[in-house]
């Protein structure tokens, strides 16, 4: 069946992108206005102080907390043995002290690696590099490295004769993409000399500016997710916003042509992610508990801490006279590929912990950590994994791209003193616009009755006042928001009611 690309932008406070492979969710990223995501975003800083003792600088850039700026990720353009390593990336200084590097007050140019978790500020580094479609521009290294993931050698010696050919300034170093490969030398060309036009931009605009201020800003949801996850396995990319839908397809005009005829314009009264089941899949992925599809009652239980993800996997009902090694073993493999899904859609980040089911067979355990090799080559982010323990666990750590699925969604529970999360009013409002215009098209409902948390049913009144009438008005519908007494309700509580024209209620 191949993979489609579902992008859902009715919402304008928020962007969501699903990649579906044969009918099943394998990647979701969403984006909030209101809380942006910095990740590639470059700063001119400024720094506010320097210690020693962490061998780390805070830097404000302008954000709510100080970014933070380790000894290892700063770098001297200067410096002619700070060369990049296979994947481009230069060898950190780590022989020099911050304190002779960085002093309060000095301005810095900076990007962001990591976004801000918990307490923590984001992480920076100097060592700016620029993502185009098929490279990525690193203006103070001077090699240049190919992706790990293209891995037939044949192909690694032509591109790297390709780059020699483009003859990249001398200052300067390329990394080629997964997505490089196979492109001829014209498409690699044409990406070069956009990356330099942009770093000039940067450089121009880093002279005429002072600190704190956004130098350069990663592109919005729809335009990186195309740019960095498109390829020609991907047969539709759906949208259902005739604006987004008209940027989608001048992007890939420019960057692959062929591809744009790909590009379709939804517009069902159906919502999108609804006809695609998405909705469900993502109440389900949010759930501690995950069960396994052919586990025979075998679970995943994911524990996700500011520390560390601990994911247990959990073994079913054993059936009379099975052999539980087998069991045990189709389980884990059945959980491996499952834990991989996982942490793609959840964004999951840092040190990940995976439990798996004790086996006594070497051969099975060796099967386990290849499946999970195997499903992590998919991941567009750094993953390393080490070899399953004599214990059955495997120990993984992937990079923070984003905020997790889950600080997007949720925030602390305020009555369970920061045990438990509960969706933010954000959330819950998004969900309550997106169910009224599921229904709205229904021939025999006049009256769509919210009851919410004073906090939903306000941030609906404040914020989607206008949205709401003119869904009145287009349907002629009555749309009431009422705030609940909250006395021994949850956070969050939101009911919806459905009424007749003769105010009978009515299921939907």
């Amino acid at each position: 069946m191949g993979k489609k690309m579902l992008i859902n932008v009715v919402e304008p406070e928020e962007c969501r992108i699903a990649i579906l492979e044969d009918h099943t969710l394998e990647e979701l990223y969403i984006e909030r206005i209101s809380r942006g995501q910095v990740v590639g975003n470059v700063y001119k800083g400024k720094i506010m102080n320097v210690e020693p003792s962490l061998e780390a600088a805070f830097v404000d850039v302008g954000l709510k907390r100080n970014g933070f700026l380790h000894v290892s990720e700063v770098i001297e353009p200067s410096t002619e043995e700070a060369e990049p390593g296979e994947e481009g990336h230069r060898h950190r200084m780590t022989n020099k002290r911050i304190q002779t590097l960085l002093s309060p007050g000095q301005e810095v140019l900076v990007q962001v690696t990591k976004e801000a978790v918990g307490e923590k500020g984001p992480s920076l580094t100097t060592d700016i590099s620029l993502p185009g479609r098929f490279l990525v521009l690193m203006p103070y290294a001077r090699k240049h490295g190919i992706s790990r993931k293209i891995v037939e050698e044949s192909e690694r010696q032509r591109l790297r004769q390709v780059i020699e050919e483009l003859n990249p300034p001398t200052n300067m170093g390329l990394i080629v993409r997964t997505a490089g490969a196979n492109q001829i030398k014209r498409e690699l060309s044409k990406d070069l000399h956009y990356l330099l036009r942009l770093w000039k931009a940067v450089e121009e605009r880093n002279k005429t500016t002072t600190a704190t201020a956004l130098i350069y800003q990663e592109s919005d949801l729809v335009t990186k997710t195309i740019r960095d996850i498109y390829s020609t396995d991907i047969q539709e990319i759906i949208v259902d916003s005739e604006a987004t839908y008209e940027k989608a397809r001048d992007f890939l005009g420019q960057i692959m042509p062929k591809a744009e005829k790909g590009v379709k314009l939804y517009k069902k009264e159906e919502p999108l992610f609804h006809k695609y089941n998405i909705e469900q899949e993502i109440e389900r992925i949010i759930q501690k508990k995950i069960p396994l599809r052919h586990g025979h009652g075998g679970s995943l239980v994911i524990e996700q801490t500011e520390a560390l993800v601990a994911i247990d996997v959990n073994s079913g009902r054993f059936k009379a006279g099975a052999d539980p090694e087998e069991t045990a073993f189709r389980t884990n493999m059945e959980a491996a590929k499952e834990v991989v899904r996982q942490i793609r859609l959840r964004d999951l980040g840092g040190v990940i912990i995976i439990d798996f089911i004790d086996m006594l067979e070497e051969g099975h355990n060796r099967a386990v950590e290849k499946t999970m090799l195997e499903n992590l080559k998919r991941d567009k982010a750094r993953t390393k994994m080490l070899k399953m323990s004599r214990f059955g666990i495997i120990e993984l750590t992937r990079q923070r791209l984003r905020p997790s699925l889950r600080d997007v969604l949720y925030e602390n529970c305020s009555t369970c003193r920061g045990t438990g999360y509960t969706k933010t009013v954000e959330s819950l409002s998004l969900e309550v616009m997106r169910e009224i215009k599921s229904v709205l098209g229904h021939p025999e409902l006049k009256t769509i009755e919210v009851e919410a948390d004073p906090r939903v049913s306000q941030h609906l009144l404040n914020q989607k006042r206008r949205q709401l009438s003119e869904l009145e008005e287009s349907y002629h519908k009555r749309i009431l928001i009422n705030s609940i007494q909250m006395d021994g309700l949850k956070p969050g509580t939101v009911q919806i009611r459905y009424l007749r024209a003769d105010g009978q209620p009515m299921s939907i």
